[in-house]
């Protein structure tokens, strides 16, 4: 956060995202990330035998040892007066690195271009920020699973098109946001798992500088890429590049984190229509205020905010796809201002929409912890449309006790017909229908056990069943991976 509070404070860092991921898009990590870099560079060509022109090692153990003492020292104002007087970020890490480590100098960036330490600390950022985000979900969908679970048998009003239909039940329900997250998850996973490193590969992609220091040897090239990868973690290096490496990358995983904002847009969306028809509240703090200047509300700001962010979220990939349609041959540099954007952005964004959502599944309240399911509302709701619902199980009823299948079609139609009238003009309630079914001077209902064929339950199909197949089918299998990390949980004030 600024601490002289006279300039611009990006919201996404003072307010909503981590400090975790907020740190890990810093310029200390970002530039001491660039030194560990320049570290397996050097280790890897001392390794396959690097040799100076006296035909002796090129690079020796006391000079590996010193840049590994100065791999965190980074002193950024004195970076910054490089930078001024260069005007070449790398380069000016380059200078600061001499500065506290001047014995190493000849041995900092041997062979490689910018995008040697640019765009393989932003492919090992991104996988770090893929692995929390993919952790955050994780615990998302373990809290929502568990809600989803709670609640499988209760019975509610179902709507198609935003008008009341078939009954689910609020359990159900949870699992239609549940396993949008899960198909979220998946896709995290597999952009964090299949990420490649871009490697030692030069200054146009053709690992020229590195043939020459290798006096030739397309084997020792080939192991140096592998090994610089491995150094840093990865077990693919990318087949080919430019000078950078595909900007369609940078694309697939903004795409993913959008597909994720999606899901988080739609369920903040139900959880705000839920909130107004006082279903299911968010969770509402003691002393929280709704409205500066009506003291009754409870808005739900935190399903709003997530939409928000979200929207935020699904702007960004636009920028993205522009980036990469229009690299010109090896590598052109306008998309350098616009990457140092979007893509931590992203990635603060897409943390603060699960900070927010794990906020929304656990945080204490005064009706407990996590979402708030006011049963009474919702089984008001149900009583209020169920009689309409009921009327074909009705009709079987009766027609089961001799009476005449058209005959009680008929009887339903003209009271259901003359309730909804009597609904609409604001006089009448949907309950008064069984009250004139059992009254109807023709006695077809007369037989009929209506609390035995109107049980709201009856109408769920296999609500409950399906709830416990996806937590036992696809979300046992995710609790599993991340046993390690569940229960984390996110209270804001904010």
């Amino acid at each position: 956060m600024n601490e002289t509070n006279d300039v611009y404070d990006n919201p996404l860092i003072g307010r909503y995202a981590s400090s975790e991921m907020a740190e890990r898009w810093g310029p200390l990590r970002k530039f001491r990330t660039w030194r560990r870099l320049w570290l397996a560079l050097a280790e890897a060509e001392a390794e396959l035998g690097l040799l100076g022109d006296d035909g002796q090692p090129r690079i020796t153990p006391a000079k590996l040892d010193e840049l590994r003492a100065h791999l965190d020292d980074i002193d950024l104002k004195r970076a910054a007066a490089h930078e001024k007087r260069l005007r070449h970020d790398v380069m000016a890490q380059v200078h600061a690195l001499k500065d506290v480590a001047p014995g190493c100098g000849d041995i900092v960036h041997l062979g490689a271009t910018s995008c040697y330490v640019t765009d393989n600390a932003d492919l090992i950022l991104m996988r770090e920020g893929l692995n929390q985000l993919c952790e955050s979900l994780a615990c998302a969908i373990d809290a929502l699973a568990t809600f989803a679970t709670t609640w499988k048998d209760e019975p509610t009003l179902g709507f198609t098109h935003f008008q009341p239909a078939q009954l689910t039940t609020v359990g159900k329900r949870a699992t239609l946001w549940l396993f949008d997250f899960v198909l979220d998850l998946q896709e995290l996973e597999r952009r964090r798992d299949e990420l490649p490193f871009r490697g030692a590969k030069g200054t146009t992609g053709t690992q020229a500088s590195f043939l020459a220091l290798f006096n030739g040897d397309h084997e020792k090239v080939r192991r140096l890429d592998a090994l610089v990868a491995k150094k840093m973690g990865f077990d693919r290096v990318f087949p080919v590049t430019g000078q950078t490496y595909s900007r369609k990358i940078d694309t697939q995983i903004l795409d993913a984190l959008n597909g994720l904002a999606q899901s988080a847009h739609k369920w903040g969306t139900d959880l705000r229509l839920l909130a107004h028809r006082q279903e299911v509240d968010e969770p509402f703090e003691a002393e929280q205020i709704g409205s500066s200047a009506m003291a009754y509300k409870r808005n739900p700001m935190r399903a709003e905010r997530m939409c928000s962010l979200a929207r935020f979220i699904s702007g960004l990939p636009a920028m993205a796809a522009d980036t990469a349609s229009t690299q010109w041959f090896e590598r052109t540099l306008d998309d350098s201002a616009c990457r140092r954007l979007y893509i931590p952005q992203a990635f603060l964004a897409t943390d603060a929409v699960l900070r927010i959502a794990l906020n929304v599944l656990t945080q204490k309240s005064e009706a407990g912890r996590g979402l708030v399911v006011n049963k009474p509302i919702v089984a008001k709701n149900v009583r209020e449309y169920l009689p309409y619902m009921a009327t074909e199980n009705l009709m079987m009823a009766a027609v089961q006790a001799g009476e005449d299948r058209q005959v009680v079609h008929e009887i339903v139609r003209q009271h259901s017909h003359a309730v909804t009238a009597r609904v609409k003009s604001g006089e009448g309630s949907p309950a008064e229908l069984f009250a004139l079914l059992k009254a109807d001077k023709s006695e077809a209902f007369k037989k009929v056990d209506f609390g035995a064929v109107t049980d709201p339950k009856l109408f769920v199909g296999r609500s409950p069943e399906q709830v416990e197949e996806l937590v036992g089918e696809h979300v046992a299998p995710i609790r599993a991976r991340y046993a390690s990390v569940l229960g984390k949980t996110a209270e804001l004030h904010v």
